[in-house]
């Protein structure tokens, strides 16, 4: 196992962490025997980062942990979890949280607390509820030890947050097709000459850039390649390619998956990647984005929408289900994501587009936005929309006992 260290507080992290949002399942409930033995197998191959969050698996992500973490193992390890800003509504509830979180997990301390699934709406408003005094306060106190946020918004609103508090690191979906989505390649380089760490999510695009099979116009220039790698290690390898990554953050669910990380995060240097490998990761790159269905790079400056509409998460979702699938997953996620549920509560469907045209001209890529946004109506909102809605809600919005 390779380390990296946390630009501020000097701890040594193993390059490779394991997230708990994707647990090995069985008749609809975690596998516990299963997961726990998952975890501390990787724990005992070098693994010290452990990452979790109040609604993964509908709130049983942090109890099983807690399980896993007993025997000595929690010592062995920084222990990542988040608060669930979009229940946030008093400086108490950040409190009330917390003390719930610490009792889930049998801990007396967080080591890596993190602002949950933040954008510019959602930072607004834990902030102005006292996020910060919260912060450290909690810190000072030794309930949590660093502090720093995951973010799912856009790139500008990344820069503002990073700059709005003296986090000790950040956790941003990367992935060699996302150099310019959320906060992207520019944030990531501004966060860590703040001083931040970069953790790394969604490092395979949900295992979608892992699959065994890729797209053949995909899987024909990996064949070129004179070292020969799999899906996941191409991806892999390009993440720890880059210096400022200090932790990748997998949803490792299968004992081979398992290993094949491991195995990856043991010679996985800054700059072990040719130029010439380099290269053939932005073709597979550019060729991805060939199949998909609205050339969209997330920029946001179609936003705001009069009507509301979420427009880059709308084309996200879409070209996410005409690249990887399958569709009723998809359909699922937009359900609940166009809901508003994580944010402020206000929808953001496509069907709210009124045709009004004031996007057309901001758009850089020059897309047709509301004729794309009656496509993604067609394929994407069903009669089942409210009970998707109404099931993730169950899943997300975990109440404190």
């Amino acid at each position: 196992m390779l380390y990296r260290t946390m630009p501020k507080n000097g701890d040594s992290l193993s390059i490779l962490g394991f997230g708990c949002m994707r647990l090995p399942m069985q008749d609809g409930m975690i596998d516990e025997a299963r997961a726990i033995r998952q975890i501390r197998h990787a724990i005992d191959q070098g693994v010290n980062y452990v990452d979790t969050a109040w609604p993964y698996h509908a709130g049983a992500s942090e109890l099983l942990l807690a399980k896993a973490l007993k025997d000595g193992y929690r010592e062995r390890v920084k222990l990542a979890t988040k608060l669930p800003t979009w229940m946030i509504e008093s400086r108490a509830d950040m409190d009330r949280f917390l003390a719930a979180q610490l009792k889930k997990l049998e801990t007396d301390h967080i080591d890596y607390y993190l602002m949950h699934a933040l954008d510019g709406t959602s930072w607004d408003n834990v902030a102005r509820l006292g996020a910060a005094e919260f912060l450290d306060t909690a810190v000072r106190d030794g309930r949590i030890v660093n502090a720093g946020f995951s973010f799912h918004g856009l790139g500008p609103d990344f820069i503002r947050i990073v700059d709005a508090y003296p986090w000790v690191f950040c956790q941003i979906q990367y992935n060699f097709l996302d150099e310019e989505y959320q906060a992207g390649t520019a944030g990531m380089k501004h966060a860590a000459e703040k001083g931040l760490g970069v953790v790394v999510m969604e490092p395979l695009r949900g295992g979608n850039l892992a699959l065994p099979t890729p797209p053949p116009a995909v899987a024909t220039l990996w064949n070129e390649a004179l070292v020969r790698r799999t899906p996941a290690e191409w991806a892999l390898r390009w993440i720890w390619n880059h210096p400022e990554v200090t932790v990748v953050l997998s949803g490792m669910n299968d004992e081979a998956q398992i290993d094949e990380n491991l195995a990856i995060a043991a010679t996985a240097e800054v700059g072990a990647l040719s130029a010439g490998e380099l290269e053939l990761v932005g073709r597979a790159a550019e060729t991805y984005r060939e199949l998909m269905k609205v050339g969209c790079t997330g920029c946001g400056y179609c936003m705001p929408c009069p009507s509301h509409v979420m427009i880059p998460i709308c084309f996200e979702e879409y070209n996410r289900m005409h690249m990887f699938g399958p569709p009723e997953e998809v359909k699922f996620r937009y359900a609940f994501r166009m809901s508003g549920e994580l944010v402020d509560g206000n929808p953001g469907f496509a069907s709210q587009c009124v045709q009004c045209g004031e996007c057309l001209d901001k758009c850089p890529q020059l897309i047709n936005i509301p004729e794309v946004l009656s496509q993604v109506v067609a394929e994407m909102e069903d009669a089942d929309m409210a009970q998707k809605i109404e099931v993730a809600k169950g899943i997300f919005k975990v109440k404190v006992e």
